[in-house]
């Protein structure tokens, strides 16, 4: 479950895209048009055309760091994927606080659909982080090497695909996170559209919001152990198929020895398993993980160390892979 907005409407949100361009939208009922003759010529739709940026004032560039061509490749690096974005680099000011600056884009698209909107963020003194709509994120020309590190030396779950992790795809995921489930089909897709990539299932349960998340991701953990990364799957599609299940206490015992016996192994085996502080350390760990890379949400994918949201439209999710990759100078396919 998404803990906090969901922001895919608005250009992917902040964890996918870094920066966010946020606008409301509404949904009103359109009057009935007028009746019109077949002799009176109805008036094309004008076409939307993209919008013209005023040009910045180079009186609001008072800060020295960061540069706007730092800030241009920042934004390429986090936006590139996306043919139709344009922004505009409009200010960059020292603020208050020593070393902090305020930067402002005005953000739109080449195909006028979007209504141009004002982006604004906060660049912290280290110049590698930022401050945007309350989160702390990565800033810079890799924004994410340091999370890609991190995830291909800690991220151990089972995986799809190749063994190496020039391209990895980590997946956070809940077992009792409904947009967990839902993503599920998107990752299929990325198994088969990139073979040559590593796809880690990385359980993170959400103990706060899921009494049963912990313990299904400590069967997960020892359903591995015994079986490999199929009988992994097999369960975790099992699951994720039975998750109704897991609402109660004695639900989650029938669903997930069921998905035990789907997965070929016994239950009562890999319920002791799930028992042995072993197995919890485990899976703290894993939670620690998703702490240390900022994660907060389920289901969040990392693509190379970016973070996307999982459940986020395929095609999406399909150009930040390919784009990623090319940044990242690894074959995508």
């Amino acid at each position: 479950m998404i803990r906090l907005s969901t922001r895919i409407a608005s250009a992917l949100s902040l964890v996918a895209l870094s920066l966010p361009v946020l606008q409301a939208s509404a949904q009103q009922e359109v009057p009935e048009a007028p009746a019109t003759s077949l002799s009176t010529p109805v008036p094309a739709a004008p076409v939307p055309a993209a919008p013209v940026f005023p040009k910045p004032d180079p009186a609001n560039f008072t800060a020295a760091s960061p540069t706007k061509e730092s800030v241009d490749a920042f934004l390429h690096y986090s936006w590139g994927y996306d043919d139709s974005r344009l922004w505009e680099v409009w200010s960059i000011e020292k603020t208050a606080a020593d070393g902090v600056s305020k930067v402002t884009l005005l953000v739109g698209d080449k195909n006028g659909k979007e209504k141009p909107a004002v982006a604004e963020f906060f660049a912290l003194p280290d110049g590698k982080h930022i401050i945007a709509q309350n989160d702390l994120l990565p800033f810079g020309e890799h924004p994410f090497a340091d999370a890609r590190t991190v995830a291909q030396q800690r991220a151990n779950g089972p995986y799809r695909g190749s063994v190496a992790k020039d391209l990895e795809l980590v997946e956070f995921a809940d077992y009792q996170c409904p947009h967990c489930k839902a993503a599920q089909p998107n990752m299929d897709k990325l198994a088969v559209d990139f073979p040559k990539a590593r796809i880690v299932f990385q359980l993170f349960p959400l103990v706060s919001i899921h009494p049963q998340s912990a313990r299904a991701a400590a069967y997960g953990v020892c359903v591995n152990k015994a079986g490999g990364s199929d009988a992994f799957f097999t369960f975790t599609a099992a699951v994720f198929d039975g998750q109704d299940g897991l609402a109660t206490t004695d639900g989650a015992t029938l669903t997930l020895n069921s998905a035990v016996t789907k997965a070929g192994l016994e239950p009562d085996k890999i319920e002791a398993c799930s028992n042995l502080p072993a197995t919890k350390e485990a899976v703290q760990n894993m939670v620690k993980l998703a702490a240390d890379l900022n994660i907060n949400e389920t289901p969040t994918l990392l693509v190379n160390g970016r973070p996307v949201p999982a459940n986020a439209p395929y095609e999406t999710i399909k150009k930040i892979v390919e784009f990623q990759a090319g940044l990242d100078g690894v074959a995508a396919h």
